[in-house]
């Protein structure tokens, strides 16, 4: 009932918002100047520098942990990391049939830097440091020619010097913040800057034609320094310590990304950074659409909600929350607000056009607000905490009420949904139970039993049946009347369903867990229709848009994918 993903049609890969700001220089411009180069998990994606258009690479079995380019563009190369014990792949890709020319093992655990000739004809890699070896491979022949161990210490980079394809340099941590050598007599030239030393140290850097250095520093200054004596001429405060930079062409343009997913565009005269693309750096929680409309989204995360413009992966509004974590949210159906869990226990309310907060319930749960729900008529609110409560507030304007507290649950509720009648709502919780509550009486009406920590729960639009999932990877059919069990799929083969949204019709349905699969099922079959491949993260929610516009699924790895859904025809 899993399904077998190879024999399955594959869901189509729309867009990825997404960066790995930690993989120092993984940020590369090709040389056809048009093209960005960059990880997100265990994908190198190739974006547009003219329209945004995405391809993927998809080769990898663990997140990707560094990317380089060949000075021709002929070739990309990319290195991963795996478990203590295993070899970790390295796989050198075809720019231009954008397939694998080779997948080369020898490291340990970890890829950490790559660099290639600049005659195209070798690759040298540096393990990292449960590995500690560098090693030269001939991409011809697709072997290694030459291996040698490097220093014990930590190294972070390598490079080939540009007029010698047998010349070779490494370096790495606690080795100053920068150094020149001369590369004839192999000496010490120069280092500095003398006064003012990088706060949080250097983590990369680019020499320009002019002879300047683009520094990227941990704190996240970018600055430009005279090439002579390292004297700053520019330099901008940039949000996350600076890992990457990128020149364009001959260095008249130049990216550089952050530790906070951000990467931001300058040009060499005015030095003016220009924010073009925003990723989440931490797991995204939760995903919603505005009912009636797939042209924007919400989402949430630590520190923050992000409302997203679905056509061109574009932030349209941040509302910071430092410090804090959002556990929940959904649009209230008339669109007029988003409502939002948070793990300080409070609910906050948002205007989605402004991000203004409308209304902030404190105290709404004790131990932090995990499950939110609005009913249809816009004036309350159902949410769910860490204790195992379920609350029910009356929302006025400005201010609230708690019209009743529900204490059967014993543990975190999970999943909240409320029938269309706004007179009943079932809930799931991590104590094994789904109840359905009575939203007049407030009072159980059925309760679920099974042995899980259930995730995620959904009503069938007819109302008349629920589906629920959980860490037992099991889809469980269930009679909202009676809570007794209709029917049982294998709903993953390894790992827990954390995510669960139903079409509008009830046709059909969509699964996503720590299998990292994104899979739409056929609700009355109870088959697997298309399954969706590029996470690298577990999936930590999946929805569907009410216009049958898209799906969009969101990952731990902080990743948010948006798919094509598979069945416009059936809403």
């Amino acid at each position: 009932m899993a399904g077998d993903a190879q024999d399955i049609p594959r869901l189509e890969l729309e867009a990825v918002i997404g960066f790995n700001g930690h993989v120092f220089s993984g940020l590369r411009v090709h040389p056809d100047r048009e093209h960005f180069i960059y990880p997100l998990g265990c994908t190198v994606i190739l974006k547009s520098l003219k329209d945004g258009k995405q391809e993927f690479l998809h080769g990898h079995t663990n997140n990707v942990s560094c990317v380089t380019v060949s000075k021709s563009g002929r070739y990309i190369a990319s290195g991963q990391v795996t478990f203590m014990g295993f070899k970790a792949d390295l796989i050198i890709w075809d720019y231009e049939k954008r397939a694998i020319h080779a997948r080369l093992q020898l490291h340990k655990a970890k890829v950490e830097g790559l660099a290639f000739s600049p005659n195209d004809k070798y690759l040298v890699s540096l393990g990292g440091q449960d590995d500690g070896s560098i090693v030269v491979w001939n991409l011809e022949s697709k072997e290694a020619i030459c291996g040698s161990p490097a220093s014990a210490h930590s190294f972070r980079f390598l490079l080939f010097y540009s007029h010698g394809n047998c010349s070779l340099s490494t370096g790495g941590d606690g080795n100053g913040d920068i150094l020149k050598v001369n590369l004839k007599t192999r000496l010490l030239n120069s280092c500095g800057p003398r006064k003012q030393k990088f706060s949080k140290g250097v983590n990369t850097l680019k020499v320009l034609k002019s002879g300047d250095i683009l520094v990227g520093s941990g704190d996240g200054m970018f600055t430009l320094c005279s090439g002579p004596n390292f004297k700053t001429i520019k330099k901008v405060q940039l949000e996350g310590g600076v890992t990457s930079i990128a020149v364009r062409g001959e260095g008249h343009q130049f990216f550089a990304g952050t530790e906070a997913a951000q990467i931001y565009r300058f040009g060499y005269t005015d030095f003016k950074e220009e924010l073009i693309a925003t990723s989440h750096n931490s797991a995204v929680n939760d995903v919603a659409f505005p009912f009636g409309s797939s042209e924007l989204f919400a989402t949430c995360s630590q520190d923050d909600i992000r409302v997203w413009h679905a056509e061109t992966s574009k932030e349209l509004l941040r509302i910071s929350v430092p410090n804090m974590t959002c556990n929940a949210l959904d649009f209230m159906i008339d669109g007029h607000s988003i409502i939002s869990a948070w793990n300080d226990g409070k609910i906050r309310v948002f205007a989605p056009e402004t991000g203004r907060a409308m209304l902030v319930i404190h105290n709404a749960h004790s131990m932090g607000v995990t499950a939110i729900a609005g009913t249809r008529d816009c004036k309350r609110i159902v949410s769910g905490g860490g204790e195992g409560q379920v609350r029910v507030w009356e929302i006025l304007q400005g201010c609230h009420r708690l019209i009743e507290t529900m204490k059967e649950h014993k543990a975190t509720v999970t999943s909240i949904k409320i029938k269309s009648n706004d007179k009943e709502c079932v809930t799931a919780s991590s104590d094994g139970a789904c109840i359905i509550w009575d939203l007049v009486r407030f009072v159980r009406n059925q309760m679920v039993l099974a042995n899980t920590l259930f995730r995620s729960v959904c009503y069938h639009p007819e109302e008349y049946q629920i589906i629920t999932s959980g860490t037992d990877r099991k889809i469980g059919y269930w009679e909202v009347y009676d809570g007794s069990a209709i029917r049982e799929l294998e709903g993953s083969l390894s790992g827990a369903i954390n995510g669960m949204h139903i079409s509008q019709s009830g046709q059909h349905f969509v699964t996503g867990g720590d299998e990292k699969l994104v899979k739409v099922w056929d609700y009355s079959e109870g088959e697997v229709t298309h399954v969706g491949v590029g996470h690298s993260g577990s999936i930590t929610s999946v929805t569907i848009s009410s216009d049958n516009g898209s799906m969009v699924s969101t990952s731990a790895d902080g990743a948010v994918l948006r798919w094509r859904y598979p069945h416009p025809s059936s809403p």
